[in-house]
Parts: C-alpha cells; structure tokens; sequence
C-alpha cells in the first residue's frame, strides 16, 4: 500500500520546476487558443433613440438620453466596437398614452457582428405619452424701442394674423399667443413690410406646416408740427 508519506513527497519533489513546468504548460494552451475564442468584456455609454412613435401621440417625457450597455466579444473584436457602431432603439409602434414603463431588451440594441449584449443598465425606461393636438394660435407682433420723435405709429399688421400649432393636449392652450421675433421701432421713421421668424410659446409644441416666419406691415406717419397732437 503507498503511504501517504510517500505521496506527499512525490508531490513536494522538485515543486518548484512543476510550477514552473505548469506555468509553462499553461501559457502555450493559451497561446494555441484560437483568438476568437477568446472573450472580453466592455461597457459603454450610448444614446438611447426613439422609433416609430404612433401618429396622434406625443412624447410629453422622455427617458433618460443614454444608458449603459455591457458587451461581450472576441478579443479580435472588442477593441473596435465603440459608441460609433452600437446604438439602443426603443419602438414605440406598439405604445399607448396608458403605458409609462418599457423594458429594455437585447434585441434593442444593434451591434457589430460576432458581439452579444451582456446586461443594460438601467433595465427599464419610463416616458409619459399624451394624444396630439392642433389648434389655430393668434401671432403677436414683439414691439421694442420707441418709435422716432416726430413719427407716430398707425397700423401694424401681422400676415396672416393666425398659424396651426400642434402639440401634447397637456401643453396647448388657447389663450398662449405665438410671438414674433423682437421689431425694432427706433429707426422706423416710414412704413415698412418686414419678414420675421415665429417664436413658440412652449418648447414642447411645434408648428404644423414648414412655415417658419410671417409678414409684419408697420404703417408710419409723419406728425405735422403745426397741428397738435391729441
């Protein structure tokens, strides 16, 4: 029967050239390991993008812009995926106003060939959706300065007086006026036609048509010094 003695020393005999033998032996495995079987592991920061949003609904809040994504990929590859060649897709062709959290899952997020998602952070989104609106706004001509001494202002005429917004139902309200950007008074001394852009009055509304400016007629006259003014 073998001793335990005798064992114990077979295995202590020369431990130093095993380790180094075993070290040896492990490192050419490793070097005959074919490189795409060989993973690591990344994580990067990426933004995440809405698609297909239902006509008739609006995004009122959005999740977060960016999430984490952890990637696993064959050495040979890893060092080439980067925030350029990743991207998160959230489809809301299925979404209703009723909805508040979506899961995000693997199949969301587009990678390079040969690379597979290892977790994503956070798991779920939450955005609130509201049913669209569109109403007629009135425009309001934004006045500054002071029109020239000598001069009165008659008229001012804003064409057309009116522009279709559309937006969350939450965000439109009747009362609120489209502005135009500022009309400096100080040098009109005639009447004068000019072109200005349109300013919302709610970053969350937009308008409906690709018009993005209107007319302002200013009509100016003169004061006749010797007849006074009432």
């Amino acid at each position: 029967m073998i001793s335990l003695r005798f064992i114990k020393n077979l295995l202590l005999r020369n431990l130093g050239l095993k380790l180094f033998s075993l070290l040896i032996a492990c490192l050419l495995w490793l070097t005959m390991i074919p490189e795409e079987k060989i993973f690591s592991e990344k994580t990067l920061t990426i933004p995440l993008e809405l698609h297909n949003i239902p006509s008739g609904i609006e995004v009122v809040e959005k999740p977060q812009s960016k999430i984490d994504v952890t990637i696993r990929a064959p050495n040979r590859l890893i060092s080439r995926i980067t925030p350029s060649n990743v991207h998160a897709g959230l489809d809301l062709r299925e979404a209703t106003v009723e909805q508040e959290d979506y899961l995000l899952k693997n199949n969301m997020i587009s990678l390079p060939e040969g690379a597979e998602v290892e977790d994503i952070n956070p798991s779920q989104v939450n955005l609130q959706l509201e049913k669209s609106r569109e109403i007629l706004m009135a425009i309001e001509p934004n006045l500054i300065g002071e029109i020239p001494q000598g001069y009165r202002l008659q008229k001012v005429e804003v064409i057309p007086p009116e522009v279709k917004v559309k937006g969350p139902q939450s965000k439109i309200n009747k009362s609120h006026k489209v502005r135009t950007s500022p009309i400096n008074l100080s040098t009109v001394t005639q009447s004068v036609e000019q072109k200005v852009d349109l300013i919302l009055p709610n970053p969350d509304l937009r308008l409906s048509s690709n018009q993005t400016e209107v007319k302002v007629k200013l009509e100016v006259q003169q004061i006749d010094k010797n007849v006074p003014s009432f």
